[in-house]
This record gives C-alpha cells, sequence and structure tokens, in this order.
C-alpha cells in the first residue's frame, strides 16, 4: 500500500514526532525511572494491526475523492501536535491537569475571537459545535428565561434537540428558496409576540447558506432579541477573499452578535473534537458559577472549568489547533484564508459544469464550498430516483457524494418542465471543503459525468 494516500511524507512525519518526543522527555530528566510495562509491546503491535484492518471499513475521507460530508482532514501539523500532547494526556478541566495546553487554550481561542474583532470576550473550546451550541442555548435561557428560541428551518437540528433538553420553547422559522431564513416570515412571528434568542444559521450544513445577518441585526435594535451565530461550519470563511457582495457583508457584520460558535475541527483542520463557543458580553460568566472542593485552588489564574458546562476536556485538542493556527496564522490575504478560497472555487467550477448540463437540475449558487444537484428527470420522485443511483454508481467508481432531501422549492421545477408531486426532493449534495479538490475537480467531473452516463443507459 502506498503510505502517502493517506498520511503524505509519513515516514518524515514519525521522525519528527519522534523528534519531539525526545525534546519533551527532556523536560522529565529529573524525575525516578519508571519501567512499569503494563503489556508487551508484542501485543501492543498485534491489537494494533487488527485495528487497522478493522479502519479499512470506512469511506476514504482523507482523499479529494470523498466529496460528501462535511470531514476534512487534519492538519498533518495537528495531528502530531496531538500526538505528542498525548503523552501528557492533560485535562483542560483545571490548572492542576493542564496548565501549559490550558494557556494554549486560552491564545488559541483568543485567535478564533480576533478574526470577528473581538478583543474583550468569554469564550474556551468545547467537544464540538453541538457542546457549543448547548452553552450558547443555556446562556440564553439564563439570560432571557422562559423566552422563546428561533431558528431557520435550515438551521442544524440540534437547536431544536438542545431546546428539548433545556425545557426552552422553540420555534422554527421558514427558509426561503435560497435556503436562507425568510424575513418576512420573522417578522410575522416577531408580531405575534417577543422571542428571546434567534440563532442565525452563518453557513448551512446542508447547502452552506447564510442567513441575511443584516436585516437580522436592523430588526434586533426594534425587538432587543439576543442574537447567537452558529457558524460551526462557516465561521472561518470570514477570512475568505472569494465571497459575494452579499455574503461579504453577512461576515462583515458577525462582530455584532452576542455569541458565536465556531468548530475548529471543521475548516480549522483539526481532529475531532474541537468547538468554540464565544461570549461577546463577559459578565455572562456569572451564570456558570458553581461551586468545587477540589479544583479550583492551585492557582488564582481562570481555570476553564468555571466558564463551561464540561468539565473534562482534552488538553490535546487545544494544543493541536494552537500548534496550527501558529503555523498558518488566521489573517485575511494569507495561506489559511487561501486554502479556503480554494474549496469555494471548486465548488464554483462545479456548479457552473453542473448547471450547463442538461442531463443535470441544480439550486441555487453555493455562498461557501457545499452545492447541490440532481438529476434530471420528467418528476420529483424520478429525480429522486436517480439522485440515489447516481450516489451508488458514483461510489462504485470511487467517488464519494452524498444524499441531502430538501425543499422542491430551492429548484426552480417550472424552468426545468419538471413535475412537482412531492414536496421534498432526494438530491445529491458536495462538500469541497479539501484544498486539493480544485486540482481535482477534472477527475471528479470525469467520474461523475461516467457515472451518470451510466444509469442513463
Amino acid at each position: 500500500m502506498d503510505e502517502t494516500r493517506i498520511t503524505g511524507s509519513d515516514p518524515e512525519s514519525i521522525r519528527i514526532l519522534e523528534s519531539a518526543l525526545r525534546r519533551l522527555n527532556n523536560g522529565f530528566q529529573d524525575l525516578e525511572p519508571n519501567s512499569t510495562n503494563i503489556i508487551g509491546i508484542r501485543q501492543i503491535e498485534e491489537v494494533l494491526l487488527e485495528v487497522a484492518d478493522r479502519m479499512k471499513d470506512n469511506f476514504p475521507y482523507f482523499h479529494p475523492l470523498y466529496a460528501g460530508q462535511m470531514m476534512k482532514p487534519p492538519h498533518p501539523l495537528a495531528r502530531l501536535a496531538y500526538m505528542l500532547a498525548l503523552y501528557i494526556n492533560p485535562n483542560n478541566h483545571a490548572l492542576d491537569g493542564g496548565r501549559a495546553s490550558s494557556h494554549m487554550e486560552k491564545e488559541a481561542v483568543a485567535r478564533i475571537a480576533a478574526m470577528f474583532g473581538w478583543e474583550t470576550f468569554l469564550g474556551h473550546l468545547t467537544g464540538g459545535g453541538t457542546m457549543a451550541n448547548l452553552e450558547a442555548l443555556w446562556l440564553a435561557g439564563q439570560v432571557h428565561p422562559g423566552k422563546l428560541i428561533v431558528a431557520s428551518s435550515q438551521a442544524h437540528y440540534t437547536h431544536t434537540r438542545l431546546s428539548k433538553v433545556l425545557g426552552l420553547p422553540f420555534q422554527t422559522v421558514p427558509a426561503n428558496r435560497f435556503g436562507k431564513m425568510d424575513m418576512e416570515e420573522l417578522k410575522r412571528l416577531l408580531n405575534m409576540g417577543p422571542i428571546g434568542t434567534l440563532v442565525a444559521t452563518i453557513g448551512t450544513t446542508a447547502t452552506g447558506a447564510t442567513d441575511p445577518l443584516p436585516e437580522i441585526l436592523r430588526l434586533q435594535e426594534e425587538h432587543g432579541f439576543r442574537i447567537h451565530a452558529d457558524t460551526a461550519y462557516g465561521g472561518y470563511f470570514t477570512l475568505a477573499g472569494t465571497l459575494a457582495a452579499p455574503t461579504r457583508e453577512v461576515y462583515d457584520r458577525l462582530g455584532e452578535v452576542d455569541s458565536i460558535v465556531v468548530d475548529p475541527h471543521k475548516h480549522g483542520m483539526q481532529p475531532y473534537g474541537c468547538g468554540c463557543i464565544l461570549f461577546k458580553d463577559p459578565s455572562v460568566g456569572v451564570h456558570y458559577k458553581h461551586d468545587s472542593p477540589y479544583t479550583y485552588f492551585s492557582s488564582d489564574e481562570l481555570h476553564l472549568g468555571e466558564i463551561s458546562l464540561e468539565c473534562s476536556r482534552p488538553g490535546a485538542s487545544a494544543v493541536a489547533l494552537w500548534a496550527t493556527q501558529t503555523l498558518l496564522p488566521m489573517v485575511k490575504e494569507g495561506e489559511f484564508a487561501g486554502l479556503l478560497d480554494l474549496g469555494r472555487e471548486a465548488a464554483l467550477l462545479l456548479y457552473g459544469k453542473l448547471k450547463t448540463d442538461n442531463r443535470f437540475i441544480t439550486a441555487f449558487a453555493p455562498e461557501l464550498d457545499i452545492l447541490i444537484w440532481a438529476p434530471k428527470a420528467s418528476s420529483v420522485t424520478e429525480c429522486s430516483k436517480r439522485s440515489r443511483q447516481l450516489f451508488e454508481q458514483a461510489g462504485r467508481n470511487n467517488l464519494h457524494l452524498a444524499l441531502a432531501e430538501l425543499p422542491c422549492h430551492f429548484f426552480d421545477l417550472d424552468r426545468e418542465d419538471i413535475l412537482r408531486d412531492r414536496d421534498t426532493i432526494t438530491c445529491l449534495r458536495s462538500v469541497l471543503m479539501k484544498p486539493e479538490h480544485k486540482e481535482w475537480l477534472p477527475r471528479l467531473w470525469e467520474i461523475l459525468s461516467q457515472s451518470m452516463d451510466h444509469i442513463l443507459r
């Protein structure tokens, strides 16, 4: 097997890890030797090889021919830094469990906040976007007890679920034909009664659409609700240089919201799980107040567990994120920003090919790097059937896509003379988030086209 398919220059990366481990061990030379070996190295190797065999039963998420779900491989440095940190296995709940990694987390989170222009804030890393959004909604319930939470019908399903967990009233606002929160429907809902917190999704996981934040901010001035921006998927695109003007305006106003969620384990090129929650007003930290008889007494410095609903959290996530940010600073027109632009350019190129090919129907142009489309047929039912066939045939040809069930009004069915015999359409969805996707696009299109020809025979 060619190891470069998965790990890049893996022998070299192992050498780097060994060098870093030697330097780490030099920091503990004054300890008494500990030669305890619970299990033999041969047994470890046998089990690890079995793990390798079991792990072959996966899609090739790391490869550019995987263009389905939101799965971006960690940066090689993130993998190495994470593995290095595991030899210490720090816990970033209290400084006792992770002094160095806690400081690195604070620095890494400050760098994320700086993307949105925040110098003063409260925030920390989480196990992922779900936990980060849980904290945002929990805080919303503390600030506005019992008040309604609203989000677009295209917002991540976690908001509905978490509102139920927290016992908060929740209602969805329909999405318009571009996958964004419908402002007229929102105004109608506001006229019916007060809203406590509005969740604005900046980069939906289904289509990459961004809710119209400038209009939402204008309504906030009139009605006084909180705004939580769920940018778990799309947050890093604030650095991108190729956004369309309306989308750029959304990102330019992000610093005006009350809270933001970002997932470094998506476009931040980190291992799972690594999310981040940020609050613009640090005084909300008073709601986290809790007592521990033994945790926070080693230092007067802030322990991250004092501003987090989670207790034990992996310090390795913070170390990997800090290392990646140090190598690739998160600044506009920088190398990291350029990697985001490559994915978006790939999505636009694929959209252009699909839109001009009469075998397919497309929805709206991608705002970020996600696009949806379907094989053309006489009815929505037939389009849906062909989507599943194309998904399977492309997979047999090593091109891995994703299926999505989305509202029919995302597509202009009348223009395509397609019978709307269902309210939703099963379509193909691709996330072109790997920088290599632009270079690989001709090959992706070749396989996609051949697969479509096969099912049309």
